[in-house]
């Protein structure tokens, strides 16, 4: 039986929504090749993820509030991802947002969806009287690289021995915390990092897949917690 079997921990920029949209605004608003060598020095491990918001933000104009907003709400979300948050209600999963992107537009986005009840931790973003990005980083651990959120330690603070850990993701900020939970959904980049990484993983498409693979995974009476990630959830006990 599935019902509160798992903690679901889920991504949100290309996971949730059909595109990236912290990369995206980033995009409309600043030259593009500027954004293209800041996200390729991130992807080549030559900045942290908190590095390359910072850059992102100290190199955009000032943008006006409405365009920025109404760019927001033109985002799309994945389409089966009001079946998959039904799903989990109804079997009583507790789920979890971890995002490397921003509260100024998740919080949009979610409330649009009538979606605003969902757990979130995210980075922070203000735009200030004269319309320029102001980032801060609440989550932020050195030991995580790849996202300045640290998806990691908001997967142990939320997760115990007796709960079956699950992470859906798609890019470069899922690199780290995908070490810590026993069940990945991955496409994208992800896929392919956990393929070049032999790490093992669920392929998906959207969120129905996930969908048929929990119920499959909760109908078996013994489910084994994978010892890789046992390991890493242990180091990091033994850290603190």
């Amino acid at each position: 039986m599935i019902n509160g079997r798992f903690k679901i921990f889920l991504d949100f920029d290309g996971t949730i929504t059909q595109s990236d949209v912290g990369e995206e605004i980033f995009r409309k608003f600043l030259d593009k090749e500027v954004v293209n060598k800041i996200v390729e020095n991130l992807l080549s491990d030559k900045i942290s993820s908190r590095e390359c918001w910072e850059k992102l933000c100290k190199a955009a104009p000032a943008i006006e509030k409405d365009e920025l907003d109404n760019f927001i709400l033109s985002q799309k979300v994945e389409p089966t991802l009001h079946h998959f948050i039904e799903f989990c209600e109804e079997h009583n999963l507790e789920l979890f947002v971890l995002s490397d992107g921003f509260d100024y537009y998740i919080n949009k986005i979610l409330t649009r969806e009538d979606l605003n009840h969902l757990k979130v931790y995210s980075n922070k973003l203000i735009l200030d009287s004269k319309g320029k990005l102001l980032p801060y980083f609440p989550y932020y651990n050195s030991d995580c690289k790849s996202t300045a959120n640290c998806k990691r330690n908001h997967i142990i603070d939320n997760s115990g021995e007796e709960d079956y850990t699950v992470f859906i993701g798609d890019g470069n900020s899922d690199k780290d915390p995908i070490q810590y939970v026993d069940f990945i959904f991955a496409k994208k980049d992800l896929l392919k990092y956990c393929e070049v990484n032999r790490i093992t993983y669920f392929p998906f498409k959207n969120f129905d897949d996930v969908i048929v693979r929990l119920n499959e995974l909760g109908s078996k009476k013994r489910l084994k917690k994978r010892h890789q990630a046992e390991l890493k959830r242990r180091e990091v006990f033994l850290i603190e």
